[in-house]
């Protein structure tokens, strides 16, 4: 009898791997959308750690981590990468709050664009590098005036990408990268915990509204579990060159959410400066980048 997995498989088979990138992409920035209509009633940084107690009680449900996962240097590295998970998102969310969705996106888009010339320092990525600056600068000339903290909270949660690929990266090679997702999801989501209450407009009534935690959960699912399972699946079928290459479409389609779902259209200025980044991130993943390396053979739980 084939298994869930082996169905749910079958079906993501028969759907081009840019198209589960571009539904990963949309659900992740619908939910973005969705949480803004939070930040009347909590702090966007709650609004995010919700996102992250969502994200983690359905990961952990689904997945149920082994007890290895949740002892020694695994779960440490595992913990690691859930808080930079969850401070990226908690920045991203007070930058949004200040700022356009696709313009922080774009900001926030410098993290993985550094890392990957660091790591490379080819005049490719030089250029790539120098040509995201410029797009950072024009949006930044833009915005430094009117929201200049938002400007500032989009380049933390550049730097806790860039953090979040390192240490995704060493806990991809280790164990199974979706328990070790789950259980850093849920130890993060303990230690931010007491970030809920922290100014909340509606008070701490507002964390036992029963639509407020729905809306909660459901921006969790969307921003986090939907998107970050269909990366998984689309790593796997295209490897990490391709991968980046379809990188370059998330600040456009940020942008696209924005303007539907937020009615916020760019300036010309902000127009350019976000066209800059999405030209940075495709110079930087045009093919030449090794192949992922087929996932290590585990012994570990995989329910």
């Amino acid at each position: 009898m084939a298994t869930e997995s082996d169905r749910s498989g079958t079906v993501t088979r028969r759907v081009p791997a840019p198209v589960l990138f571009v539904l990963g992409g949309l659900s992740m920035y619908v939910g973005a959308a969705l949480a803004v209509g939070l930040f009347d009633r909590l702090a966007p940084s709650a609004v995010a750690v919700l996102r992250l107690i969502g994200a983690a009680g359905v990961l952990l449900a689904w997945r149920r981590p082994p007890a290895a996962a949740w002892r020694g240097r695994r779960f440490a590295r595992a913990t690691a990468f859930g808080l930079a998970t969850g401070l990226m998102n908690l920045a991203f969310y007070e930058a949004i709050a200040q700022l356009p969705l696709g313009t922080a996106v774009a900001v926030e888009f410098c993290g993985p664009v550094a890392v990957a010339a660091v790591a490379s320092r080819r005049p490719r990525d030089v250029a790539a590098v120098l040509l995201a600056a410029c797009g950072v600068l024009l949006i930044a000339d833009v915005r430094w005036s009117g929201a200049p903290w938002g400007v500032v909270w989009a380049l933390v949660a550049a730097a806790m990408w860039a953090a979040y690929i390192l240490l995704g990266a060493r806990v991809a090679t280790v164990g199974n990268g979706v328990d070790d997702m789950a259980v850093g999801f849920g130890a993060a989501a303990v230690l931010l915990s007491p970030v809920l209450l922290l100014g909340n407009p509606g008070g701490v009534g507002a964390l036992v509204d029963p639509v407020v935690l729905g809306l909660g959960i459901g921006v969790g699912v969307l921003s986090s579990v939907v998107p970050y399972v269909l990366d998984q699946v689309v790593l796997r079928r295209v490897g990490t060159a391709r991968f980046a290459v379809l990188l370059a479409l998330l600040p456009a389609t940020a942008t696209i959410v924005g303007l539907v779902m937020l009615g916020q259209l760019p300036g010309g200025a902000e127009a350019l400066g976000i066209a800059a980044v999405v030209g940075a991130v495709a110079l930087r993943s045009r093919d030449g980048d090794p192949p992922s390396p087929p996932p290590k053979a585990t012994t570990e739980s995989n329910t």
